[in-house]
């Protein structure tokens, strides 16, 4: 016993230590990949931004498309995922250790993270499989593969058991141990809240992406107006404190009142719980993406683009700026989601339960939608590894691991799952770089032509005058 013990305490600190050694470099790496593509596609992910609110809203879905979702359900399930308790718990950790001014370098990562999740996204669905069924099959494993060739399948083999090994670990075990022992603190036992969980994950995952999908946009919403909405009226009970709170961002995010040293501690925890939060260029909402029912891949990127907006320059400043009009970082010493939750508390100083309820709430609808997309992801990679009868196995065994991740300490498993995600991540960006020609080419392509909505789709095709003559 003693043996076992000493075992899990030593593999608990290698893989802390591992993790974070190569969080640091994978930082740069991520950084250098979004400044390139910006560049290279001449910032679209500012001059195409209005394009990508008109696609996000329907103007161009046609039914008729090949595919499995529409484009509003492909992001609401790689938001899903995306949205998660690092919105809850990251900021307000990143904001502990590296002050307001981390905020302002979280929305730097968002900026280029829209350009990496264009990039990504666009040869996903460029480069995806459809099968007999109609269903389709995307993501980094299919276009390092086919955009590179066959003597790069090493590396798209690599990306999907990362991405396997993720899904269980850091989208799956991870946010169920999360939920448990945030309503463990209500008297409720570990294993009853972890049968409910996987009960509930079980349902829809099932299904597949046509169910996660149809779940996802009405949890999306749910979960923003919830959250982002209580957020703005702390903001709006508190309108002294927003200017106030905006210059602290700006102003410490460049301070040198803590030397050379204290500046880039403040930088590094505001880009890497930024490049956590949205998940731009680690390969996992390509997979999603890859779904969508249009035959305009660069179309589609222009609507995951829409992901680290959402994600991080709307729900992640919404903690920030809650946070910091509430004064509970200078006042308490609390931290993660604690931190988060104390400052809904304070601002709602009339009702406090009303505050607790809201964070208590996004924790368990944030870490119940990451678990339902990542089965996708993870379904996706074990097809891609070994056939389409592996697919229904996976998801029983996904669901399974879903309660033991309730039921256990995961400290292993957080270390663990933080090293596979930071693993795939690699071959993803290895094959977004080398893949940048043809993704330029595409994009230049696409945005030369004149693109019909779907009613002016359907009247060139059967126009009135012919209508009439039939009749």
């Amino acid at each position: 016993m003693d043996l076992l013990t000493n075992l899990g305490k030593s593999l608990t600190q290698w893989t802390a230590t591992f993790s974070d050694w190569i969080s640091l470099p994978l930082i740069f790496i991520l950084l250098g990949t979004g400044l390139f593509v910006s560049f290279r596609l001449r910032w679209i992910q500012l001059r195409k931004l209005k394009h990508s609110f008109n696609v996000v809203g329907g103007k161009y879905d046609n039914p008729e498309d090949e595919g499995d979702v529409t484009h509003f359900q492909a992001l609401s399930a790689a938001l899903s995922a995306t949205i998660g308790i690092g919105n809850i718990a990251g900021v307000a950790l990143a904001l502990r250790l590296g002050g307001p001014g981390a905020l302002f370098w979280m929305w730097v990562t968002a900026l280029l993270g829209m350009a990496l999740k264009y990039s990504e996204c666009s040869l996903s669905h460029h480069y995806r499989t459809i099968h007999e069924d109609g269903s389709a099959s995307g993501g980094p494993m299919y276009y390092i593969e086919r955009g590179l060739g066959p003597s790069w399948k090493p590396l798209a083999l690599a990306f999907a058991i990362l991405a396997t090994i993720c899904s269980f670990c850091t989208g799956n075990m991870n946010q169920a141990n999360t939920i448990a022992q945030t309503i463990a603190t209500y008297g409720v036992p570990t294993w009853v809240t972890g049968f409910a969980i996987a009960f509930l994950v079980g349902l829809v995952i099932i299904g597949g992406i046509r169910r996660i999908a149809a779940v996802a946009s009405r949890l999306v919403p749910t979960m923003a107006v919830l959250y982002v909405g209580g957020a703005l009226l702390i903001l709006l009970t508190r309108p002294s404190n927003i200017l106030p709170s905006l210059t602290a961002i700006f102003t410490e995010a460049f301070s040198l009142k803590a030397g050379w040293g204290g500046l880039i501690t403040v930088i590094m925890w505001g880009i890497r719980r930024g490049l956590y939060s949205n998940e731009a260029g680690q390969g996992s909402a390509p997979i999603a993406h890859a779904a969508a029912k249009t035959k305009e891949s660069v179309r589609e990127g222009a609507v995951a683009l829409m992901g680290p907006f959402v994600d991080t320059l709307i729900v992640c400043s919404m903690t920030g700026l809650a946070i910091l009009s509430t004064g509970v970082l200078e006042s308490t010493t609390l931290t993660g989601a604690a931190l988060t939750r104390e400052a809904f508390r304070t601002g709602f100083s009339i009702a406090p339960h009303i505050g607790s309820i809201i964070v208590n709430a996004s924790v368990f609808l944030f870490a119940y939608s990451t678990m339902v997309a990542w089965s996708y992801y993870g379904d996706r990679s074990i097809e891609y590894l070994i056939g389409p009868q592996a697919i229904k196995p996976y998801r029983w065994v996904y669901v399974f691991f879903n309660f033991m991740g309730a039921i256990l300490p995961l400290t292993f498993v957080w270390n663990f799952g933080d090293i596979a995600l930071s693993l795939m991540t690699i071959p993803n960006l290895i094959g977004v770089i080398f893949l940048t020609g043809t993704l330029k080419t595409m994009t230049n392509e696409y945005f030369s032509r004149k693109h019909l909505t779907y009613q002016e789709y359907l009247a060139r095709k059967d126009p009135p005058e012919r209508r009439e003559t039939m009749l």
